[in-house]
C-alpha cells in the first residue's frame, strides 16, 4: 500500500462546523460502525473519549469524541449520485462532535536519530470546514496517550480507549508539584497511592541497575501519614526497607509512635492546650522558653518586677502618644487615665514585698509618685486634665527603675519553638508556680490550663507518645521519620495513626508534618550546594485533617485549623524545598481550597457525590469537561489523570497490585461470613485485654 493510500484508508469523515471548544464531524457512509480494521489491528470506533486526528500544517490536531449520533436527512448525501429528486426516504447521517485537545507532530529522536510522534499541549491551528478527519494509527495512539521518552519512567496503568496503550509518567511531574487522588470509597484510591509508591521505587532500583550500580537502595523518601492503619500490610514484603512507626503495644518488626512534646512548636502547645490570648497563650509560652533554657525553679522575681515595669511605662508611653484626648479630653479619658495610675501605685506596693533593697525602696517611691500625680488631680469623684509632665515623671521614673533589674530574656534566652527537650512533666507545676507570682488573679487563669496538660500527659495511650523516657535525640528522630543519608535505613516510613485518640490525632499529623517540612529547609540551607532533598509525604483521608475553613474560627487556634495551616503552608512552599505532597480523599469538595489549588496533577476514581463533582469539573477546561461525566460511573481501578503529569487528560487503567500488596480497605465479606466459607471466630477477652492495656 502506497503512503496516499495508506492515508486515505484512515480517514473517517468530514470537518462540518468549528469552534474553538468543538468541532462537528460528518462520518463517512463506509466509515466503521463498530470495530475499525484499517489501523493494521482492530480497534473500536466510534466511541466516546476515544481519540481522532485532524492533519493541519502543524502537524495534527488530536481531538476526542464527545458525542455520536444520527441525523436523518430527506436525501442521500453520497458524491457521485444524481437522483437527489426522485428518492424520497430518510437516510441515516452519522455525525459526532470532537473536542481538540493539543497537537501532534512529528520530531526526530536525539537518540536514535530516526522520527517519532510527539503529542504537545494546546492547539496550534484549528481545521477548517472541509478538512477530513483520520483515525491514529497504534503507534500515534501510543504517542497521544503515553509520555514524552524523557517521561518513560513508571508505568502506572494502560489506556482502555487506546489500544491498551502503556501510561507512563515522570515522577518528577507526578510528585514535584503536588498530587491529588480524589474518588468515593471503593473506588481504588488506596490501591493506586500504593501502587504508585511500589512502582516508583520499583522504577528507581531498575534504573540504578541498569546504570551499573548494582543493588544499591534507592534514595528515595516516601512517609506515609495513615489514619485507617492499612499500608503496612501493603509493603510487608519489603520487610526492613519499610519502618512502620504505631502506638503501643507493637509487633516484632515495628517501632513504637514518638511524637516528643518537646519538639512541639508554642503555636502547637497552645492549641492542645487549648490557652486562651489573655493570660494563659503568654504564661505558656513563658514557661516553655525557661523550661527550655533550664529555667525548672522559675523566674526571678526580680525578672518578674522588670517585665511589669516595662509593660505599665509602655502604656503610659502608647497613653503619650495618642494625642491630648487620651489624658485631657472628656471625663471618660481622664477617669481611665487615673485608674491606669492607681493599677501601677497597687502593683509596685505589691511588688515591692517579694524583693530586696534598694528595689524595695525604690518601688515603694514609684508607687508614691503615681499617688501624688492622681491625687493632685482629683476632682470629688472626678479627675482634672493631667499633663503631659505629670505622665512622663511616672514613665520615666518606671523605666530608670527597670534598668536596675535582670532582663527576663536573660532568664530566657531560648525561644518556645526551639526544638530542645525539656521535662514535659514538668510543665504543668512550673507553669502554676510561676503564676502564683504574679498574684492570685493569674494563678486563677492557668489552672485550667494546668489541669488540660495533666490530663493529656496522663492518657496511657499518649503517655509514650509524648513523653517518652529517656528522651530520643532529635537526630535520630529525623534519621527514623524522614530517612537516613543515602535512604540506608529504606526509602519508606509508615506512621500509622489508627489508635491516637481522635481529639489529638490533628496535632501529631500537624507536628509530624511541620519537622518533616523544616528539616528540609534547613536541609537546603546547610547544603553547600543548596540543593533540595527529594521527600514524598503522602496524607491518606485528607479531607479528615485539611479541611475547608470557617467552622472553626475563634480566639485560640484549634487543632484543626493548625493541621490546615500547616499542609496549606506546605502544598504553597514545599515545591521549593524537594517536599512533593500526595492527598488522598474522597471527598474533594471538603478540602482546602488552597492546598486543592496547589495540586498540579489530579487522579480523579469514581465520583458520585454532586458537590464533588462541579469541584472536579472546574480542574479542567471547558472542551475537555465531557471527559468528567464518566466519572460517575467509573468502575474501581479505573481513574483520570490530568494535570502536569500527562500532556492531555487520559482514562487509564490503573495497574493491579496483588492481593499481599493491597492497603487493608477492601469491601467487608458480609455473604462470605454469613454462609460460614469465611471463619470469623471472636475472643473478645482478648481485644478487651488489648483495648485496657493500651
Amino acid at each position: 500500500m502506497t503512503p496516499i493510500e495508506r492515508l486515505s484508508s484512515l480517514v473517517v469523515g468530514a470537518v462540518e462546523s468549528v469552534s474553538p471548544g468543538e468541532v462537528r464531524v460528518l462520518l463517512e457512509l463506509d466509515a466503521p460502525h463498530a470495530t475499525a480494521l484499517n489501523t493494521g489491528t482492530p480497534a473500536p470506533f466510534p466511541r466516546i473519549n476515544s481519540y481522532v486526528l485532524i492533519p493541519n500544517e502543524a502537524g495534527a490536531t488530536v481531538a476526542y469524541i464527545s458525542w455520536i449520533g444520527i441525523e436523518r436527512s430527506p436525501y442521500p448525501k453520497r458524491s457521485g449520485l444524481k437522483d437527489f429528486g426522485l428518492i424520497d426516504l430518510p437516510f441515516p447521517l452519522r455525525k459526532m462532535s470532537v473536542s481538540p485537545v493539543g497537537t501532534l507532530t512529528r520530531v526526530r529522536d536525539k537518540v536514535t536519530g530516526g522520527m517519532r510522534h510527539e503529542l504537545s499541549r494546546g492547539v496550534m491551528a484549528f481545521p477548517s470546514v472541509g478538512d477530513q478527519v483520520l483515525m491514529p494509527t497504534a503507534e500515534q495512539v501510543e504517542a497521544i496517550v503515553g509520555a514524552r521518552d524523557s517521561d518513560r519512567r513508571v508505568r502506572i496503568g494502560a489506556s482502555p480507549l487506546a489500544s491498551n496503550a502503556a501510561i507512563m509518567v515522570d515522577p518528577d511531574k507526578l510528585f514535584g508539584r503536588h498530587l491529588a487522588v480524589l474518588g468515593n470509597t471503593g473506588s481504588g484510591k488506596s490501591c493506586t497511592v500504593a501502587g504508585l509508591i511500589r512502582w516508583s521505587l520499583d522504577a528507581a532500583s531498575r534504573a540504578i541497575a541498569d546504570g551499573g550500580r548494582g543493588d544499591t537502595p534507592a534514595n528515595a523518601r516516601f512517609i506515609v501519614l495513615d489514619p485507617n492503619g492499612e499500608y503496612a500490610r501493603a509493603f510487608a514484603d519489603l520487610g526492613d526497607k519499610v519502618r512502620v512507626f504505631r502506638v503501643p503495644p507493637i509487633a516484632a518488626g515495628e517501632r513504637a509512635l514518638e511524637v516528643p512534646a518537646w519538639l512541639w512548636s508554642g503555636h502547637e502547645w497552645t492549641a492542645v492546650a487549648q490557652a486562651q490570648p489573655g493570660a494563659q497563650r503568654p504564661l505558656l509560652m513563658q514557661g516553655l522558653r525557661e523550661l527550655k533554657s533550664g529555667q525548672t525553679q522559675g523566674v526571678p522575681r526580680e525578672a518578674v518586677v522588670r517585665r511589669y515595669l516595662v509593660s505599665y511605662a509602655t502604656r503610659v508611653s502608647a497613653m503619650l502618644n495618642s494625642g491630648t484626648q487620651a489624658f485631657a479630653g472628656s471625663p471618660r479619658s481622664r477617669f481611665e487615665c487615673a485608674r491606669l495610675l492607681e493599677t501601677i501605685q497597687n502593683d509596685c506596693n505589691w511588688l515591692a514585698q517579694g524583693v530586696e533593697e534598694p528595689t524595695t525602696s525604690e518601688l515603694t517611691a514609684a508607687a508614691a509618685r503615681a499617688e501624688t500625680v492622681v491625687n493632685s488631680r482629683r476632682s470629688g469623684a472626678y479627675f482634672n486634665d493631667f499633663s503631659v509632665g505629670d505622665l512622663e515623671s511616672v514613665r520615666d521614673a518606671l523605666l530608670t527603675l527597670a534598668e536596675t533589674l535582670p532582663d527576663l530574656g536573660d532568664a530566657a534566652p531560648i525561644s518556645e519553638d526551639a526544638p530542645l527537650f525539656f521535662d514535659v512533666n514538668l510543665l504543668a507545676e512550673h507553669l502554676e508556680r510561676t503564676a502564683s507570682e504574679q498574684g492570685a488573679n493569674v494563678a486563677g487563669f492557668v489552672s485550667t490550663l494546668g489541669l488540660r496538660i495533666r490530663g493529656m500527659l496522663a492518657d496511657h495511650r499518649l503517655g509514650a507518645v509524648v513523653g517518652h523516657q529517656p528522651p530520643v535525640r532529635f537526630e535520630d528522630w529525623l534519621s527514623d521519620y524522614v530517612g537516613d543519608s543515602g535512604g540506608a535505613n529504606g526509602p519508606m516510613a509508615i506512621v500509622d495513626l489508627s489508635l491516637v485518640p481522635s481529639e489529638m490525632v490533628h496535632i501529631m499529623v500537624a507536628v509530624l508534618a511541620r519537622l518533616v517540612f523544616e528539616s528540609l529547609q534547613r536541609y537546603r540551607r546547610v547544603n553547600a550546594e543548596g540543593k533540595a532533598l527529594p521527600t514524598v509525604l503522602v496524607l491518606e483521608e485528607a479531607h479528615t485533617f485539611v479541611r475547608r475553613g470557617g467552622d472553626d474560627a475563634g480566639p485560640a487556634a484549634t487543632p484543626g485549623q493548625l493541621c490546615r495551616e500547616t499542609f496549606e503552608r506546605i502544598a504553597r512552599e514545599g515545591r521549593k524545598f524537594g517536599l512533593g505532597l500526595v492527598l488522598s480523599s474522597q471527598r474533594p469538595s471538603e478540602l482546602s481550597p488552597t492546598v486543592l489549588a496547589q495540586c498540579n496533577t489530579f487522579l480523579l476514581h469514581r465520583i458520585v457525590n454532586d458537590a464533588d463533582q462541579n469541584l472536579v469539573g472546574r480542574l479542567v477546561p471547558d472542551n475537555v469537561a465531557g471527559l468528567l461525566r464518566e466519572l460517575p460511573s467509573l468502575p474501581s481501578r479505573q481513574a483520570v489523570l490530568l494535570g502536569w503529569a500527562t500532556p492531555i487528560p487520559v482514562l487509564v487503567e490503573v495497574d493491579e497490585l496483588p492481593d499481599a500488596q493491597r492497603p487493608q480497605s477492601s469491601d467487608p465479606d458480609f455473604w462470605g461470613v454469613w454462609t460460614l466459607r469465611e471463619p470469623r471466630a471472636v475472643d473478645w477477652a482478648a481485644i478487651v485485654a488489648d483495648w485496657t492495656s493500651s
